[in-house]
């Protein structure tokens, strides 16, 4: 890997399933990583701003070129091999997890790749990305297998148009109706740095961290209730979303600030004014995380992953019970700052914690879960790290 604060290198495990299954060594490695959201909650698709971090959890992908056209995916979480024609390759024609990797194949060609000239390729993929747990364990698929593409097929895209391919591959291959966000992160990540991301223009700016020289970590809590972005509640969020933006009159939320909102009270019903609400004070609570991060450190942003969670678990209603747990815990128990983070209706929260009190909190964390009859949660710690990648 490169030098992104990895610690699961999975690079042998990869090339060694590769040859299993395809008979012959790989002819490189890439990778791409997850991503923890640090603030700025279903603002991507409202043409707003976010924060995201890619982290050292990884999703690694063997490839080997073909002489014809056929595409080949294996991985180490699914037992069957999918393949397609290259001639064949239509978002109506694929299907479960290959749809992810597949989906990029067929998004490339939309963004300018001749599929009816570059070769077939073999993938073969595994991941340290935890699945369901908000940490976008599908874009670090989609931005592995694009940059390897990307490479191999010599196309020569740049990586904010790779995040673009991946986002194309996810709302239309997948059917996930998500932003342009994870992919962003996964693609641009730089370490110890949090990528400012203006989802209109998609200009982005790199922000400085400092969690380590301010003494903090982020820990993220993973309540292993697992949610799904092709299904209803996000695209019921999403749709109440544009809803509200043309019932005031502009093309996306981005365009009203907190002095519209008086006059959003007025003009919508209850719940997509809350909805509506919940979007414009996190694109203001994502400004003021970046001011203070860039005037003041880490230390002076716990009160707006704290207001970011009430805003997503009222105003949005995204949280459910375990991750409202986790974030009181940790409220309760030293942390700076938390708050679920990820699309919601399961999946992780984050804590900005002290380093001496991370074995305090996950104590914590395990006994209030037993008290309340949850499942125990997962936690560990990332750092923000490298972006997608030759290996």
């Amino acid at each position: 890997m490169p030098a992104n604060g990895n610690s699961l290198d999975i690079r042998d495990e990869v090339a060694q399933g590769f040859e299993d299954i395809f008979g012959s060594p790989p002819a490189g490695i890439w990778s791409a990583p997850g991503r923890v959201n640090l603030i700025g909650e279903h603002t991507d698709y409202n043409q707003g701003f976010v924060l995201p971090f890619a982290i050292n959890r990884r999703t690694v992908v063997a490839l080997g070129p073909r002489d014809d056209g056929i595409l080949r995916v294996a991985s180490a979480f699914a037992d069957e091999v999918a393949e397609i024609s290259l001639a064949d390759l239509t978002p109506d024609r694929l299907q479960d997890w290959s749809a992810y990797p597949l989906g990029v194949a067929w998004a490339l060609g939309q963004f300018g790749a001749d599929l009816a000239a570059v070769p077939g390729v073999d993938l073969y993929i595994e991941s340290t990305v935890p699945v369901g747990a908000g940490l976008s364990s599908s874009a670090a698929i989609e931005s592995a297998v694009a940059v390897a593409l990307n490479d191999v097929w010599r196309l020569g895209l740049d990586r904010p148009t790779l995040a673009r391919v991946g986002q194309l591959a996810e709302n239309k291959a997948v059917g996930a109706p998500t932003g342009i966000m994870d992919q962003s992160a996964s693609l641009l990540g730089t370490p110890d740095h949090a990528v400012f991301l203006d989802c209109r223009s998609l200009q982005s700016e790199l922000v400085e961290l400092g969690f380590t020289r301010a003494g903090l970590e982020l820990l993220v809590i993973d309540t292993d209730v697992s949610h799904d972005h092709a299904t209803g509640g996000y695209a019921e969020r999403r749709a109440s979303c544009e809803m509200g933006a043309m019932l005031m009159g502009v093309p996306a939320l981005r365009d009203l600030g907190i002095v519209d909102l008086p006059r959003a009270r007025e003009v919508l019903d209850h719940e997509t004014y809350r909805r509506v609400r919940h979007v414009i004070t996190e694109n203001q609570r994502v400004l003021d995380t970046v001011r203070l991060l860039r005037s003041e450190g880490p230390l002076a942003i716990g009160e707006l992953l704290d207001t970011s969670h009430v805003s997503l678990r009222d105003d949005f209603e995204i949280s459910v019970p375990e991750l409202d747990l986790a974030v009181e815990t940790a409220q309760a128990n030293g942390a700076i700052g938390a708050r679920m983070t990820g699309g919601g209706f399961g999946g992780a929260a984050i804590a900005l914690v002290p380093t001496d009190g991370i074995s305090r909190l996950q104590v914590a964390l395990d006994g209030a879960f037993a008290e309340h009859g949850f499942s125990q949660p997962t936690t560990f710690t990332v750092v923000a790290s490298g972006g997608a990648g030759r290996n």
